[in-house]
């Protein structure tokens, strides 16, 4: 940075200073308590619901865990597409169906469809929070043309600053890559025309389990 750009930006920082009252060796205090968050009525998951399904993402209410592979074959039959899935390894303890070619690891180019677990999930615009790791290659989430998505509803907060305490309370460290997914990828960047799968999945659908 040259001796004038620093010289400006000493300037700047000064005068924001003198605006609020302070000189240069005052502490930095963080701000106390939480910023204001938007209000909504309603049960929370159901919110969520119908914030997924607003940004064009399908979401199928299951009762558990044991549902989750023949929902999984179910999907894919609907859409036409091979019964052959890339998966995460923290979803290696599901009981897949004999008739589904189940994969795991980070997503190729061949793969169209892979199924991932979530971190927590948001309710306030709606959106799957996925966070990246050994057994959760981000790649799952962008290279398939179908993700699915397993939610618990525990999962479900009310804003995203609620992700944030969560990831503390967990005690995990920081992840290389966190992604807060809402839909399907789109565009319309072609003629104004509304293109999904431009640069990622063009279908999303969110397994919701009750337990």
């Amino acid at each position: 940075m040259s001796a004038q750009a620093t010289d400006g930006r000493t300037r700047v920082l000064a005068q924001i200073r003198e605006s609020l009252g302070r000189s240069a060796g005052d502490p930095v205090s963080p701000l106390q308590g939480p910023g204001p968050r938007p209000a909504y009525e309603g049960d929370v998951v159901q919110h969520f619901v119908d914030k997924m399904r607003e940004k064009s993402a399908t979401v199928e209410l299951l009762g558990s865990r044991a549902e989750v592979g023949p929902a999984v074959q179910q999907f894919l039959a609907s859409i036409d597409v091979a019964p052959r899935v890339r998966i995460s390894a923290a979803l290696a303890g599901i009981a897949w169906p004999a008739g589904l070619e189940v994969l795991q690891g980070a997503a190729q180019r061949e793969d169209s469809s892979s199924v991932t677990p979530c971190f927590a999930a948001v309710a306030e615009a709606g959106g799957v929070v996925t966070l990246s790791g050994p057994d959760t290659p981000s790649t799952l989430n962008f290279v398939p043309d179908n993700h699915i998505v397993v939610v618990h509803r525990t999962q479900v907060v009310r804003h995203l600053e609620n992700v944030w305490a969560l990831w503390r309370e967990s005690g995990q460290p920081m992840p290389r890559t966190l992604n807060i997914i809402s839909g399907p990828s789109r565009t319309a960047d072609i003629e104004q025309t509304i293109q999904l799968g431009a640069h990622g999945p063009r279908r999303l659908h969110v397994l919701l389990l009750r337990d």
